[in-house]
């Protein structure tokens, strides 16, 4: 099946095919970098991470270009709220994205352009503009004019009437329309800004992107992507300005992700509904279950384009797949005291069938659920199988496979031990200091767990069978499973 992608243009399936053979070119908004990363940001991070490194698997050389908008209204309230220099609040901010993006491990962009180092870009684009008539200044500001783009509102699919109708705007008299955007905005004594034609400023925030993507790229290129949240004002300001400066197409493909969601409503900071990556990563009740990898196979069990609601559950169930995985895995890797049924040909076989449900799947508008559910099915047949005897070779070639196409969802690229060594259960705990239950996140140590297995087993070997039960029933309640080998051995998992 060809590579086809749902473009927020067309509202359609399309079939892609990028401006040169075999090569992307891939803009996407980042952050403006003025707080920490909620889990929004994460979804929309991972969804182009995913995509791609799906395009580079497909044979295609990718060149993804992400930047920071690093001045704005809101990094200079933050300045002014923390006394500290606006600069300072952007390098804070920036590391603090890198530290999280690091933790879903995130593949950084091919080009990471910041908006402060492409001024002259920018003013460059807004004189040609001014320059085309399509643009106009008043008192050091300069306005783009909406009604001189005869194509504007073709992304978002409405007409400029019932924009201006569903529109927040700021009222301001000086505008010819007011639709009217800023390209420009002429700089308050206490503000940092940079000379221009028109006095000194800085940028308005949707002309950053489209000069740092037609500087990067090229004025054409083949996917521009974002949240859905952006589609309006900011990426149709982006067509507009872009179309009207280039006199060419702009993007070709627009790729847009969904909201992540609370109780259903949008994950946003003016709501104060959101989740900070570092806060999953770090806060007590979420601590102890997520991994970089827990985040990936929860926000990839949806699809990009839908709204995904966030749970304790869903995180938690996440878990529990990749336990199941890793736990695959780790059968895998260990020797097999058994004779082979069947002939690697056979596996070789299962592998095929797997990997074009995979690509099938992913082919399909990078339908990730429908790729997990393939790689589930996979992990179902394998584990059904796996207790009638495996080759060496026959191992090989299934452990390849998985983390092969694993690594292609950033999924299955710790080692066992390292994921065994996680210490988590979702369940009840006990408060220290009322000693009542309380819900929570929490999990026995490793030596904790040892040192019942012995006990397990010297009570095996007085055949006191009923302590033996009753160790491991309370390992069980604990989310630890036993499995006792003929060997004499006992392996356990959570």
């Amino acid at each position: 099946m060809p590579l086809t992608l749902y473009n927020s243009r067309t509202k359609k399936k399309e079939l892609f095919l990028p401006l040169t053979p075999k090569q992307v070119k891939m803009y996407v908004c980042g952050v403006t970098v003025y707080d920490d990363c909620h889990l929004g940001h994460a979804r929309s991070a991972l969804v182009f991470d995913t995509i791609r490194r799906y395009l580079e698997y497909s044979g295609y050389q990718v060149t993804y270009v992400r930047n920071f908008t690093d001045v704005d209204d809101k990094i200079l309230q933050r300045a002014q709220k923390e006394g500290i220099p606006w600069t300072q609040v952007t390098e804070k901010y920036i590391e603090a994205f890198y530290r999280d993006m690091g933790r879903l491990g995130i593949i950084p962009p091919t080009i990471e352009p910041r908006a402060t180092h492409h001024i002259q870009d920018i003013v460059d684009m807004i004189a040609g503009l001014v320059e085309k008539g399509v643009a106009y200044e008043v008192e050091g500001d300069v306005y783009f004019e909406v009604r001189k783009f005869s194509q504007y509102g073709q992304l978002s699919g409405r007409n400029l009437e019932e924009l201006l109708a569903g529109a927040r705007v700021e009222v301001d008299h000086r505008k010819k329309d007011p639709m009217d955007f800023a390209l420009w905005k002429s700089a308050k004594p206490e503000e940092p800004g940079w000379e221009s034609p028109w006095g000194k400023g800085r940028p308005g925030w949707h002309i950053e992107c489209s000069a740092m993507s037609i500087k990067h790229l090229g004025p054409t290129f083949d996917i521009h992507g974002g949240g859905k949240d952006l589609i309006f004002p900011h990426h149709e300001n982006e067509v507009a300005q872009s179309c009207a400066y280039t006199g060419k197409e702009f993007a070709r493909y627009w790729i847009h992700n969904g909201f992540v969601t609370i109780d259903q409503e949008k994950m946003s900071k003016s709501l104060g509904n959101f989740f900070t990556i570092r806060e999953i990563f770090e806060k007590s009740s979420y601590s102890e279950i997520v991994t970089g990898e827990c985040l990936r196979y929860y926000l990839l069990s949806t699809h990009y384009r839908s709204d995904i609601n966030f749970s304790n559950q869903s995180i938690a169930e996440a878990k529990a797949a990749l336990d199941n995985f890793y736990g695959l895995l780790q059968r895998l890797e260990e020797p097999s005291s058994k004779s082979e049924i069947g002939g690697d040909k056979d596996w070789e076989t299962l592998c095929k069938d797997f990997t074009e449900k995979f690509t099938w799947a992913m082919d399909d508008d990078f339908n990730t659920p429908k790729a997990l559910a393939a790689f589930n099915e996979f992990r179902g047949t394998i584990n059904k199988l796996l207790g009638k005897g495996l080759s060496e070779k026959s191992r090989e070639t299934i452990l390849k496979t998985l983390k092969a196409y694993g690594k292609t969802l950033g999924l299955f690229q710790m080692t066992v031990s390292k994921w065994n060594s996680i210490v988590v259960r979702l369940g009840m705990a006990k408060s220290e200091e009322s000693g009542l239950p309380i819900k929570g996140i929490v999990g026995p140590t490793n030596k904790w767990i040892e040192e019942q297995i012995q006990i397990r087993n010297e009570a095996r070997e007085k055949k006191n069978f009923s302590t033996a039960d009753r160790v491991r029933n309370e390992l069980a309640d604990q989310g630890i499973i036993l499995e006792d080998r003929p060997d004499g051995t006992t392996r356990w998992k959570r």
